[in-house]
């Protein structure tokens, strides 16, 4: 099998153990054997029946490749990237299986569509599943561990075995409830100009939003319809009790936004636009008319809660507005704080691993940094309103200045990984056999804080464990490169050979969407369709305008709408397709750098080039369709007419080059004669 990791067989010598790439090379692994009987009825069928036709793996791998969709669908909603990790695993092993990932339905044919497999599967966000299952992907293909092992790693993914307690507890209720509060009270701060108050009645709209999805999604099957309806329904009646009963001295607009943001799909306004541009028509536009419905559902939803404790819900609309943006947020110290407070709120709804907040709050502080700069830049400096100049320039620096970031911390953060795990898994030169003090001191630091994360109980107890099995796996390395010793190979115990497994799977390169997409989620205009719906629902007043007859000393009146609030799917236009623009030119950048270094780089192997270009070619998925040689296949006769081409140019090359050397042998002849 491709993926398999070879066994130890009789002992080497012991100069050639040196030359080993891994210690995983030389240890006595358990075989393991994915058991198919847990598989759905209809994918182990179509397993059954590849296995009789092409063999155990190959009906394996398109197990594997099923499954990797469907779970990195349910973790995000990057058709463009799946599909990237898909056909990369599919050219490796030479599968014949097409895909069609649509927003909802994914559809699945192997073998020329003598198989095709439907399954519905409703996206959410989960940061670290993305992020392991492309790990796993990458192990599987690069051949550092085997398809069944591969298939039980994602089994184990889904229970949870690869998670912290930490993350668990965030991950689903009772633990996430905590999380709604705490992201609608400083969104509608930061994000809606709310003041303290507003921020305290968003909190009881964001724990009443919370348990009403707990509760439903607890009792399952179609009840989940209902989310958005109680969610909604339920903000429109704490926040018009509070703006009845407690002075109408409430902004409802930021409570309403600020509670609301969490079931605004937000990103995929940008994902859709995104698609668009890469040529997914139909999945593109299918997203941003689906999130857009489910924003107005939202929105109608919070109008009908009004309606329910108001008794002039419109005119409370109008009269709220005054009780918005009071607060100026550059006077005050604490913007960049509540910011980042709102961002680890954020974090924690997309399951970011808590250990790496730091990685996602440094991405989500530049985007938003550089955006909120640059639009007080223009503000201050351009005389017209009429225009959007300004949100598009912030937009697309802010996104593209994010996709560097993330781009530059998973450069910096794979290398030092990369040093970590060669010392974990004992590849090349251990740290006690240099002079050098870098691995060392990096060595030191990381275990430091993987020491620190455990005790205070939000880091895995498996890197702590790997710390041990360093210890156990460098001192019987030690006795096989001692020729006096019998030891022919490593022994591990089952949950050592577990862990061994988990320290290659990680040792891979990181996942930049995962990091970068909770800062495309802040940057994403979700709150302005819901603005644009709730103009709809309450259409802005009639404005009087006084005007001058030119040339004279008269006026008139003229009444028409107010064009700020009457040009909000403009708005929302600018921004979802800047922030798409952003993210391109930003990926844009990174792989012009790369190749521009590539190319300069004459100190680089042949092997670090290689990985550099499939880190680039993963990258490219993040913002172009994926490209199959079955898209716009060449016939037989196209084909044969390009090899006998090529034959007859590399038999035209080698005449050449024999007529080339045969002359000067003449020449020579001739001046000695």
């Amino acid at each position: 099998m491709s993926g398999a990791e070879p066994s130890a067989g009789a002992r080497p010598a012991a100069s050639s153990k040196r030359e080993l790439p891994s210690v995983r090379h030389i240890i006595d692994r358990t075989p393991r054997k994915f058991d198919v009987t847990t598989l759905p009825a209809d994918m182990l069928r179509v397993y059954q029946s590849l296995e009789a036709k092409f063999g155990e793996e190959y009906g394996l791998l398109f197990l594997f490749q099923m499954r990797t969709a469907m779970e990195l669908h349910r973790a995000w909603h990057m058709t463009l990237l799946t599909s990237k990790i898909l056909q990369t695993t599919k050219d490796k092993f030479n599968l014949r299986m097409t895909w069609n990932l649509g927003v909802i339905r994914l559809k699945f044919r192997v073998e020329d569509g003598g198989f095709e497999l439907h399954r519905r599967v409703p996206y959410d966000y989960d940061s670290e599943y993305q992020d392991l299952y492309m790990r796993v992907s990458e192990a599987l293909c690069a051949g550092h561990i085997s398809v069944h092992e591969a298939l039980i790693f994602q089994s184990e993914i889904k229970k949870g075995l690869h998670t912290a307690k930490s993350g668990l507890f965030l991950r689903d209720f009772p633990g996430r409830l905590i999380l709604y509060p705490f992201l609608a009270s400083t969104c509608a701060v930061i994000f809606f100009g709310g003041q303290w108050r507003d921020a305290g009645v968003a909190a009881i709209c964001g724990v009443a939003a919370g348990v009403a999805e707990y509760i439903l999604s607890t009792v399952g099957g179609e009840a989940k319809i209902l989310i958005d309806v109680f969610a909604g329904f339920l903000t429109g009646v704490v926040g018009g009790l509070f703006y009845r009963f407690d002075g109408a001295t409430y902004c409802l607009s930021a409570i309403f936004l600020g509670n609301l943001y969490w079931f605004f799909y937000g990103t995929a306004f940008v994902i859709g636009i995104l698609e668009i541009i890469a040529g997914e028509l139909e999945t593109g536009v299918t997203r941003f008319m689906a999130v857009s419905i489910k924003t107005f559902v939202l929105s109608l939803m919070a109008s009908l809660g009004m309606l329910a404790t108001l008794p002039n819900p419109a005119t409370v609309w109008v009269e709220q507005n005054q009780n918005c943006g009071l607060i100026n947020l550059d006077a005050h110290w604490w913007r960049i704080p509540l910011y980042l407070a709102c961002s680890m709120a954020a974090l924690g709804q997309y399951r970011f691993r808590v250990v790496e907040y730091w990685r996602g709050l440094a991405v989500q502080l530049v985007g938003y940094e550089v955006q909120y700069k640059v639009t007080k830049f223009f503000e201050e400096r351009k005389e017209s309103e009429r225009d959007y100049l300004d949100t598009m320039a912030s937009n697309i620096l802010g996104a593209a200045t994010a996709v560097v970031t993330a781009c530059i911390i998973a450069y910096v953060v794979d290398n030092v990984q990369k040093r970590y795990y060669s010392q974990l898994l004992q590849r090349g030169t251990h740290r006690d056999e240099t002079s050098s003090k870098l691995d060392d001191c990096l060595y030191g630091t990381l275990t430091t804080k993987i020491r620190l994360f455990r005790c205070l109980r939000i880091g895995r107890k498996l890197e702590s464990d790997k710390l041990v099995l360093e210890k156990k796996l460098r001192k019987q390395r030690l006795e096989l490169d001692d020729p006096n010793n019998p030891l022919s190979s490593i022994h591990l115990n089952k949950e050592e050979e577990n862990l061994l497994l988990d320290t290659i799977v990680n040792a891979e390169s990181m996942n930049i969407w995962a990091m970068l997409m909770p800062t495309v989620y802040q940057l994403v205009p979700g709150s302005v369709i819901a603005k644009l719906w709730f103009n709809t629902i309450f259409p802005p007043e009639i404005k009087e305008v006084e005007r001058t007859i030119v040339g004279t000393n008269y006026t008139y009146t003229t009444i028409e709408k107010d064009t700020l609030q009457d040009s909000v799917f403009s708005n929302l236009m600018v921004i979802a397709t800047s922030l798409a623009l952003g993210l391109i030119i930003g990926f844009a950048v990174v792989q012009s750098y790369n190749n521009i270094f590539t190319t300069l780089a004459w100190w680089e192997t042949d092997e670090v080039k290689e990985g550099r270009q499939r880190q680039q070619n993963m990258r490219t998925g993040m913002y172009t369709m994926a490209k199959d040689d079955n898209d716009d296949p060449e016939t037989e006769a196209e084909k044969l007419s390009i090899i006998e081409e090529e034959a007859r140019g590399d038999n035209g090359g080698k005449e050449t080059a024999m007529r080339d050397e045969e002359e000067p042998k003449e020449v020579t002849q001739q001046g000695i004669d």
